[in-house]
């Protein structure tokens, strides 16, 4: 199922109620203060399940808004098997997200940084830890989406970079795409080693012996 973290005017995303990726409809909460209607309360309306969400905009005719209810997270999980300092940071960027897109793909960006970390990357930055981790065998496709959340938490923080709108499309692949990475990189080799290792001893050491010849 897609995963898209809510955001201000968005016409579809997945709803913090219900969890479908689901089309939302806008209305406007006009409220008067001293005689003046203001309108910078907005409700979503899922058309999957019928609740909705509350937003309140900067100011009046402003395109930006954050979500005031419900809190709660609608990014994808974590993996089963993401190390705890990853850990750590990517539930916060799920907590976030739908407020925060920006500031959830710089934390993102971070747990690529700790992943790298934990793979034992030599580097003194990201860039040049996932260099060595191309050296060491990366799979192309693991080297991509690594360098997606990479540039685009980069980007998030520098202004001009990416738009709000282009943030929020891309955060919630930026969640897959951290899980994707572990299971690739933890949980399969993980899993391979643990299913060799219960080989019988005489084919565990054939194989040693196949493997030893020159």
């Amino acid at each position: 199922m897609k995963q898209q973290p809510p955001f201000f005017n968005g016409a579809a995303f997945t709803c913090p109620h219900c969890e479908a990726y689901a089309q939302m409809r806008w209305a406007q909460l006009h409220v008067m203060t001293n005689g003046i209607s203001s309108t910078r309360a907005w409700l979503a309306h899922c058309v999957h399940c019928g609740n909705e969400s509350i937003w309140w905009s900067r100011t009046s005719n402003s395109a930006e808004g954050v979500m005031v209810y419900p809190h709660k997270a609608s990014a994808p999980p974590p993996h089963d098997d993401m190390p705890e300092p990853v850990l750590r940071d990517y539930e916060e960027a799920r907590q976030i997200a739908s407020i925060s897109p920006r500031a959830a793909a710089a934390l993102l960006r971070l747990c690529i940084e700790k992943l790298c970390i934990h793979l034992n990357a030599e580097g003194t930055n990201i860039n040049a830890q996932i260099a060595c981790l191309v050296r060491q065998g990366l799979p192309p496709k693991i080297a991509k989406a690594m360098d997606v959340v990479r540039v685009t938490g980069n980007n998030a923080v520098h202004p001009g970079q990416m738009d709000d709108g282009d943030i929020a499309d891309a955060c919630g692949t930026l969640f897959t795409l951290v899980n994707m990475i572990v299971e690739d990189r933890i949980t399969r080799p993980r899993m391979v080693d643990e299913v060799y290792a219960s080989l019988p001893p005489n084919a565990l050491a054939a194989i040693e012996r196949r493997d030893g010849e020159k």
